[in-house]
């Protein structure tokens, strides 16, 4: 269990290590004088032009969703399947996860069948 801890530890130290001169050395050595150049609102590297602020449809937002949690959720089934946590069978527990997957993919169906959204 130790070893595990150590393990983590040895992990987010090197994340720090790697990731702080990535922070540090630019606010140590940019420059700091602003312009209206550089304060200037860009698009790409191009002068926006047209109104900011557009309508954008929510359309696909539903299968996005359903996306998300059959794509990334189903990845712990597996580690569940072969590795009960719970004091519960493997069957309990696989459907545990199920209903953890089935609720949220329930209400991106009745999310994608709202015509409002089209």
């Amino acid at each position: 269990m130790a070893g595990a801890f150590l393990l983590i530890l040895f992990t987010a130290g090197f994340g720090l290590v790697f990731a702080l001169p990535v922070i540090i050395i630019p606010w140590l050595f940019a420059p700091r004088n602003r312009t209206p150049m550089k304060l200037a609102t860009f698009e790409a590297g191009q002068v926006p032009q047209g109104d900011a602020r557009v309508h954008l449809l929510m359309q696909y937002y539903a299968y996005l969703l359903i996306f998300v949690i059959v794509d990334v959720v189903s990845m712990f089934l597996f580690a569940w399947a072969t590795v009960t946590v719970l004091p519960l069978s493997a069957a309990e527990t696989i459907g545990v996860f199920l209903l953890m997957i089935f609720i949220p993919l329930g209400y991106g169906i009745r999310i994608a069948r709202r015509r409002e959204l089209w």
